[in-house]
């Protein structure tokens, strides 16, 4: 049943308590009439169905309209009701991807219609109204995974493929519930009305009927609309390996000054910045900003300039060919590149504790986000690290849970913490700090219950309640599939510049009468930007700042190379930033 409430027969507006349901005013509603048409609207009129593509972003003029999720099914509930100078539609139609909820008029009325292509644009053109918009939609976005809307993953908290599908779902911020078969009670009938064997598990299920048995990460981008990659890729002047903050910037960089650009990621757009709560040294932004939303207005900058973003797609080899490079993918599709830019990244390191293995992704976890917070309910649970993603994450936490106990190995929180996080950590009240403090056990048989922690300068051992146990201890870059292609330094990270020169096959390079550029690899035309090069500033900002100079560095090589796109009206090459005002 719908849960709208009602106020003398007529369908109460929900609030806006949180900033999501904010109102246009009537000069952004004139501007908009230009751009589409005013169109009259019945009692009980479907505006656009869960579960398919977003087709018009809408405004209300007159009448209201409800938000359900699950409509006519036994979870459906209403998500909010609009009035006259409302919008409607989520993240979901900012980024191709199909509507997790359904759009029904309650009292007639009129809207203003735009397609969608075309109020994509308008956002990235309107600061104003791109920043109004963008920001109602993530605030939807987040609270539809706390309404556990979307679909829903049924597998065991055993599986690791359900875990790989949990953790896709949420590095996506897709909007999904799961459901666990060892626990749920509900699990057993949803089973036996699919006719499923447990054997069959994970399932993804939406909409009530559609499923998929142990989908592919690509099969699940595929159902809710993502742009996974298609089964083969044209050439491309430039293809970008991983969507972090530095991928995305060369992305960004790359496509406005009219190179096609492709920028493709196994996981997600985001990378680890994604994950953080909220990053407050980010110039730009003085009150903060959190990752996720850093990364959806670079995803919209991305496109706004005609950049090709694929996820998931896991790129598993690079070979030279014909003073290009040919990208091979897992799933054995082919790409050529004339350039490539390595922002891959790296990964958290995983905290070596016996038994800790069994309980990964179910009370253990190497992200804090919105969707591990939402399951931590009002529980005590535990950071371990001392670094600046520990101290985000402890600050973020102690909004959800009743206690956080940040283990700090070392002796001194300053020593990588930087100091306007230091204050605010030791000067929040549910915040804990246990200095040269190491997990040595975890106790619980199917979720995480406590930890045994040891102090390493006296050697003594005791116990601490904690439902979740939350690891940033350092990373690891992801370059496994760049052994014997290029140099690595002994970390695994990408030499770059001089490091790369001492190490480079100088014949290759005495053809071409110049050593490798300053984010060069010992590959000509193949550059490393972000965490993943070997003695980068592990930094948002410096990742950003990467990401833009590689394709500086990119053109530099197609100019000496000889195959540099259009150049500009005096014969010069664009500089990087394009025709738009962004150096």
């Amino acid at each position: 049943m719908s849960t709208a409430e009602h106020e003398n027969g007529a369908v109460r507006e929900t609030p806006d308590r949180y900033g999501a349901f904010p109102r246009l005013t009537p000069e952004q509603l004139e501007d908009l009439t230009a751009h589409g048409e005013r169109r009259r609207t019945a009692e009980g009129e479907v505006l656009y169905r869960e579960g398919e593509p977003f087709r018009e972003f809408l405004a209300i003029l007159s009448g209201t309209v409800e938000i359900l999720h699950d409509q006519g099914g036994p979870d459906e509930q209403t998500v909010a009701v609009h009035g006259p100078g409302r919008f409607l539609g989520e993240l979901g139609l900012l980024e191709g991807q199909a509507a997790f909820n359904t759009a029904v008029v309650r009292e007639a009325g009129e809207v203003l219609a735009v397609p969608v292509e075309r109020q994509r644009a308008l956002v990235g053109s309107d600061p104003a109204l791109g920043d109004l918009i963008l920001r109602a939609y993530l605030g939807r976005r987040y609270l539809l995974i706390g309404l556990g809307a979307g679909f829903r993953i049924l597998g065991s908290c055993y599986s690791r493929d359900t875990l790989r599908l949990r953790e896709f779902a949420a590095r996506n911020r897709l909007p999904h519930r799961w459901v666990d078969l060892e626990r749920d009670k509900e699990a057993e009938a949803l089973l036996r009305r699919f006719s499923i064997r447990p054997e069959e598990t994970p399932v993804v299920l939406w909409q009530g009927e559609r499923l998929l048995r142990n989908p592919s990460n690509a099969e699940l981008a595929r159902l809710i609309g993502l742009p996974a990659p298609s089964p083969e890729i044209e050439r491309c002047d430039v293809m970008v390996v991983g969507a972090g903050p530095a991928g995305l910037a060369a992305a960004v960089y790359g496509a406005s000054d009219g190179l096609t650009t492709v920028t493709v990621d196994a996981v997600a757009t985001g990378g680890q910045a994604a994950t953080s709560s909220r990053i407050e040294n980010y110039l730009g932004f003085p009150s903060g900003i959190s990752g996720g939303e850093l990364i959806e207005r670079a995803v919209l900058q991305a496109h706004k300039f005609g950049a090709r973003l694929m996820v998931p797609a896991e790129v598993s080899g690079l070979t030279p060919q014909d003073d290009e490079y040919v990208v091979t993918f897992a799933d054995g599709s082919r790409a050529r590149a004339g350039a490539v830019v390595l922002a891959s990244g790296v990964r958290y390191r995983r905290l070596e504790v016996p038994g800790i293995d069994r309980l990964e992704g179910i009370s253990v976890y190497y992200a804090a986000t919105v969707h591990e917070a939402g399951l931590c309910r009002a529980d005590p649970v535990a950071v371990v690290g001392g670094g600046n993603s520990a101290g985000q994450a402890a600050l973020f936490l102690a909004h959800h849970a009743s206690g956080v106990h940040l283990l700090v190995r070392g002796s001194d929180l300053n020593a990588d913490m930087s100091r306007y996080l230091v204050d605010q950590v030791e000067q929040h009240p549910k915040i804990e700090v246990l200095l040269h403090t190491e997990v040595r056990g975890v106790a619980g048989e199917k979720q995480l219950e406590s930890l045994t922690v040891e102090d390493n300068a006296s050697n003594e051992r005791r116990e601490l309640r904690a439902a979740a146990l939350f690891v940033f201890i350092g990373a690891r870059p992801c370059t496994e599939w760049l052994k014997g292609v290029l140099a690595l330094d002994e970390r695994g990270f990408v030499l770059t510049g001089v490091d790369a020169r001492a190490v480079a096959d100088a014949n290759r390079w005495a053809s071409l009468g110049r050593d490798p550029m300053l984010l060069e690899t010992t590959l000509p035309g193949v550059f490393a930007a972000g965490d993943v090069r070997s003695g980068s500033v592990k930094r948002v900002a410096s990742a950003t700042g990467e990401g833009a100079m590689a394709i500086r560095l990119v053109h530099e090589h197609r100019e000496r190379r000889g195959n540099l796109v259009t150049a500009g009206p005096e014969g010069r090459r664009p500089e990087a930033g394009g025709s738009v005002s962004s150096r």
